[in-house]
């Protein structure tokens, strides 16, 4: 039983190095030309979280159009993107939980 356990180790520490080497190989894309002009945070990623899924369309179509702002505050405009995208089922879930009780109460009557 111990050596399943240490050939897993093992297959996770040489798929982690392969990885290290085959991602650090990738080539640094200059982006100074993005981050010029108007600096987003929070409600500019609340916002861009909203229409996210009409950016994803558009930019399916549009290689210029992307999604997530590159010129962004950081920590605060990821918060308001996520929720602005719906928080990701967070926000959601306490909701469902409620509807599927309604529902388990009307069955059991």
């Amino acid at each position: 039983m111990k050596r399943f356990h240490y050939q897993r180790v093992l297959n996770l520490i040489v798929i982690a190095v392969f990885l290290l080497l085959f991602f650090g190989c990738a080539n640094n894309e200059p982006v100074d030309a993005c981050v010029q002009g108007i600096q987003y945070g929070f409600w500019g990623g609340l916002w861009h979280g909203i229409i996210a899924p009409v950016d994803f369309v558009i930019s399916l179509f549009n290689d210029n159009f992307i999604i997530y702002a590159p010129n962004n505050n950081g920590t605060w405009y990821a918060l308001g993107f996520i929720l602005g995208s719906g928080g990701w089922g967070f926000l959601g879930g306490k909701s469902l939980c409620r509807k599927r009780r309604r529902s388990d109460h009307y069955v059991a009557n």
